[in-house]
């Protein structure tokens, strides 16, 4: 959502929410693989277990952001943040099992590997830059995140993996390529994904502005978002 001022889209703390953006993979053992501890992925994520699985971003709204949302800014952007990781997937993997299926593509664990690597390929070649701040807001935030504490250690380990992610940012071997996927298709994803979270989020927004906490079924409503 780069387009998008923070302030409109309701994000009081761009860091924490940037943070919030990796929170799902912190646990799950491929991303942070020296983290404390382990919480399985069916569970971060809100998904049922698939080799290519939808998260349900409507759940956790519902749950975090309507009836135990926190107050602080960082604690809300974290949350928001989060909720952008899992509504992100579920655009993505959605999309990519309409694409299996009208490839006639059988979904197993190679084809999974595959897209993986181009979706990895095409965040490196999209130039990101933003590096995340450890601050006493986002310890604190990280600590009272609702679904589960995330600890001051594995705070630290997520935002060094961050780091040496936008590190290599632009950093493509000549013998890259796509495997499964192409960049046409990527970029038109990532547009879909990109102008659906702006919406939802300066429909909240409007819902905020009028003293309300309004669900998922009413953003989708007011939005005219179809159900993933």
């Amino acid at each position: 959502m780069s387009a998008h001022a923070p302030e409109g889209l309701g994000i009081a703390d761009p860091n924490a929410f940037l943070f919030g953006s990796c929170v799902p993979d912190i646990y799950v053992g491929f991303m942070v693989p020296d983290a404390i501890m382990r919480i399985d992925y069916r569970i971060t994520h809100r998904a049922a277990g698939h080799l290519v699985p939808v998260p349900d971003a409507d759940t956790y709204w519902d749950g975090y952001m309507v009836k135990r949302r926190v107050s602080t800014e960082a604690g809300l952007s974290l949350l928001l943040g989060t909720w952008a990781h899992l509504a992100t997937d579920a655009c993505y993997n959605a999309r990519f099992r309409v694409h299996c299926k009208e490839h006639e593509a059988v979904i197993d664990d190679g084809l999974r590997r595959r897209k993986q690597s181009d979706f990895d390929l095409f965040g490196r070649l999209m130039g990101i830059s933003s590096h995340i701040e450890v601050n006493d807001a986002l310890i604190e935030a990280a600590w009272g995140f609702p679904p589960y504490r995330i600890l001051e250690e594995d705070v630290r380990r997520a935002i060094a993996v961050a780091d040496a992610i936008v590190d290599a940012s632009g950093q493509v071997d000549e013998t890259e390529g796509y495997k499964e996927l192409d960049a046409e298709w990527l970029q038109d994803t990532f547009d879909t994904c990109d102008r659906q979270l702006a919406q939802w989020l300066e429909t909240w927004q409007r819902f905020e502005a009028n003293g309300q906490h309004p669900d998922s079924a009413q953003i989708r409503e007011e939005a005219g978002l179809p159900r993933t």
